[in-house]
């Protein structure tokens, strides 16, 4: 006699997503950087993005957004929190425990996933690992960065790119043919770039040495044309792989949502794979880039709009530092969403 198998598929069932209210435009930018309006808009298709206050921190985005999540999805509270993001609020301990602590959440099992801006992704992974072994019943997975904190202000190329923001979903335990089952993950990294976007002092590589870091080492440095090239090759190969795997063609997707790094990217990578600029969701152009937050504030905002509808066939996928990349797919659920 046969067994049923016990595992259990991720369904997404809740979303929300936060940004600070200021507004850095590509104007204020201008002012104190040698650059222009034209040539940022030019090169990344980034208008404007917003930062936190003197004092606000990821914790505090994270929480926001999760609130947001947790609204849309009902009254059931999540046994487990997962927070993506680059910028923790201090390097010990991690930020999720505080995040779940302030969402009421205390005995709610919480951990930090750091896999730079392909966090979310790999959260998404993470959890629904956890949901399939039965591990956890419910997750709330979030994405915060507040990028303002480890950029120079006065790096031209990086300054322009970057914002602050959270995003976040929350995942149940379900049926794999439900509307909002995650998944088909393809998941990669490769240490040998890990110089190509770093922020070298700060971990236990710089303080055992005795020579203070400079100020570049404090802050986030890349090499732009090299991450362009390997974030293009990268989501376009575990996009198709993904794609593969579910038995999806490129012209069955509806909506791409790929890392938002700059628009340049996303339309290298739509058009690696076959599909129209049209189905590319494009959230950069008002928030910069957010890193673990850009998927979830995009789909966020997608959703709220209307883009998104129910049935829908979702792609996702991201890279960052690391190098570490992943895409997974779903079919869009049909959500409540919240402002």
């Amino acid at each position: 006699m046969s067994r049923r198998s016990t595992a259990r598929a991720a369904v997404l069932c809740g979303i929300g997503g936060w940004v600070p209210p200021r507004v850095v435009t590509n104007e204020e930018l201008s002012q104190r950087l040698a650059t222009t309006d034209e040539w940022i808009t030019t090169r990344t298709g980034i208008r404007e993005r917003r930062f936190v206050e003197p004092g606000e921190a990821t914790s505090d985005l994270a929480v926001a957004a999760g609130t947001r999540a947790l609204r849309s999805a009902g009254a059931v509270a999540p046994d487990a929190v997962l927070v993506s993001t680059a910028t923790p609020d201090r390097p010990l301990p991690a930020t999720a425990p505080l995040v779940a602590s302030r969402l009421g959440l205390r005995d709610a099992a919480a951990f930090d996933v750091a896999a730079a801006c392909s966090g979310f992704v790999y959260a998404l992974a993470t959890a629904a690992g956890m949901i399939s072994t039965g591990a956890s019943r419910r997750v709330l997975v979030i994405g915060a960065d507040v990028y303002s904190s480890i950029v120079d202000p006065e790096d031209r190329t990086n300054a322009i790119i970057f914002g602050d923001g959270a995003g976040a979903v929350v995942l149940r335990a379900g049926e794999d043919d439900e509307p909002g089952a995650v998944g088909h993950f393809v998941l990669g990294s490769d240490g040998t770039g890990e110089d190509l976007a770093i922020v070298a002092a700060g971990g236990s590589r710089q303080r055992t040495t005795d020579r203070s870091p400079t100020r570049a080492e404090q802050h986030l440095e890349m090499q732009g044309k090299k991450i362009f090239r390997h974030a293009v090759t990268r989501m376009s190969g575990s996009a198709r792989q993904s794609l593969a795997a579910a038995g999806w063609k490129p012209e069955e997707v509806d909506h791409l949502v790929a890392h938002q790094a700059n628009l340049r990217i996303l339309q290298s990578v739509a058009d690696e794979l076959g599909i129209d600029h049209e189905r590319c969701a494009r959230h950069l152009v008002d928030v910069g880039n957010t890193g673990a937050a850009s998927i979830p504030l995009a789909l966020d905002a997608a959703a709220a709009n209307g883009e998104l509808r129910p049935g829908q066939r979702v792609l996702l996928t991201a890279f960052g530092a690391g190098l570490a990349w992943g895409s997974c797919v779903l079919r869009w659920p049909d959500l409540a969403t919240t402002t």
